[in-house]
C-alpha cells in the first residue's frame, strides 16, 4: 500500500530538522567547541601537524633564522646581574676564550653566542650558591675577534668592525664602493657554511633592496671582477667596457657603447685581439658588413680588444702597441 505524505507533515518534518540544525552550533558552542572543530576532529586525530592557518596551496614555509654571532678572544663585553652590582663588570675576553668573574673565577665564553653565555653566567651563581636566583644580561659592545672582511674590486679592502647590526650595502660603503672594474654580483660566505651565497647589485631600486642582505661577524664579502673588453682606434669614446651584460655582448653592441667609428675611421681594417692558450690571436672584424646586417654579429670574450684604424695611418698598430694602450684606457660600463 502506498503512502502518500501530505504538505503539512512534510512541513512540520523540515521545520523541525532546521530547528535541530540550528541548536546544534549553539550546544556545540557551549561546550567549548566550534562546528568547525568537530568536522575536523578525526582528521586532527590522523594529521597532527595540520593547522587551521596553513596556506591551502601548500606546505608551509619555515624561514631559516641566521645563525646568531659568537664571542671570540678579544671581543669587548658588558655583563650585567642584576641586584647583584658588584658582580657586574666591563671586560674583555681573553686570548684563551675567557673573562674573570668575581667569586666565580675565570669562565670560558669563546664560542658561545650571547644569549648561551648568559646562561653559563647563571649556572655558575647557582652552583656556587653566590645568587639564589640570578639573572644576568650579556652585551656583546664589540666582535674584535668576528669583523666583517672586504675583499676583491672595493675600494679599500679589509676587515670591518661587525658593532651593530650591518647590511651590504653598509659595508661596501664602509669600504669605499666598487671600483670602475667590479662585477655586478658580490659572494657571501658565512662562517661555517661552505655554501656561498651570490647577490646580485643591481641599480633599481626594488632589486636593490632585495640584495641589501643582513651580514653577521664573521662574514666574508668578495666582489669580482668583471670582464672587459677594450675598443681602441677610431671610435667615439676609446676605453674599456665592462660586460655584465647578462644577454651577452657582441662587437656591434660594444662599438656601439663606444660612440661607433668616426668619420676617419677605417672600419674594413678593424680587427680584434684575443687571448688564447697559444698567446695573442689576431681576428678579422667585418665591421663595415656588421654595421650593413650583410653578416651575424660577433660574440665577444673577457679582455678582448678591438682597434678600429684610421684611414689616414699607413700602417696599423701592433699588438705590442693595443697592450700598452689598454692599460691607460678608461673604464665605462656597457649601458644595457
Amino acid at each position: 500500500m502506498q503512502c502518500i505524505t501530505n504538505p503539512f507533515s512534510r512541513a512540520v518534518t523540515l521545520a523541525a530538522l532546521f530547528g535541530i540544525a540550528g541548536l546544534l552550533p549553539a550546544a556545540l558552542a557551549r561546550n567549548g567547541v566550534t562546528p568547525t572543530d568537530s568536522m575536523h576532529q578525526d582528521d586532527a586525530t590522523t594529521e597532527p601537524s595540520r593547522s587551521v592557518n596553513r596556506p591551502l596551496n601548500g606546505p608551509a614555509k619555515q624561514n631559516k633564522a641566521p645563525s646568531a654571532p659568537v664571542i671570540g678572544p678579544g671581543d669587548e663585553i658588558e655583563v650585567t646581574v642584576y641586584g647583584a652590582p658588584d658582580l657586574s663588570q666591563h671586560s674583555r675576553v681573553n686570548s684563551n676564550g675567557n673573562i674573570s668573574m668575581p667569586l666565580i673565577g675565570y669562565l670560558r665564553l669563546a664560542g658561545l653566542s650571547s644569549s648561551e653565555a648568559e646562561l653559563a653566567i647563571e649556572n655558575q651563581l647557582r652552583q656556587g650558591n653566590i645568587v639564589n636566583d640570578p639573572h644576568v644580561s650579556v652585551y656583546v659592545k664589540e666582535y674584535a675577534s668576528s669583523g666583517i672582511s672586504v675583499a676583491g674590486e672595493v675600494a679599500r679592502p679589509g676587515v670591518y668592525s661587525a658593532v651593530g647590526p650591518h647590511r651590504l650595502f653598509d659595508i661596501l660603503q664602509l669600504a669605499g664602493g666598487l671600483t670602475e672594474r667590479a662585477a655586478s654580483r658580490a659572494t657571501i660566505s658565512h662562517r661555517g657554511d661552505e655554501n656561498p651565497s651570490t647577490v646580485e647589485l643591481s641599480a633599481e631600486p626594488l632589486r636593490m633592496a632585495t640584495s641589501n642582505v643582513e651580514l653577521l661577524p664573521g662574514d666574508t664579502v668578495y666582489v669580482a671582477k668583471a670582464g672587459i673588453v677594450y675598443v681602441l682606434g677610431e671610435v667615439g669614446k676609446p676605453g674599456g667596457y665592462v660586460l655584465n651584460s647578462t644577454g651577452g655582448v657582441t662587437v656591434l653592441r660594444v662599438v656601439a657603447a663606444a660612440g661607433g667609428p668616426t668619420h676617419v675611421a677605417s672600419v674594413g681594417g678593424t680587427k680584434m685581439l684575443r687571448r688564447t692558450p697559444n698567446g695573442l690571436q689576431e681576428l678579422r672584424v667585418p665591421l663595415k658588413e656588421l654595421l650593413h646586417a650583410k653578416v651575424a654579429d660577433i660574440p665577444v670574450q673577457a679582455d678582448d680588444i678591438i682597434y678600429v684604424p684610421s684611414s689616414r695611418l699607413k700602417t696599423a698598430m701592433n699588438a705590442g702597441a693595443l697592450l700598452t694602450t689598454m692599460g691607460t684606457a678608461a673604464i665605462y660600463r656597457v649601458p644595457f
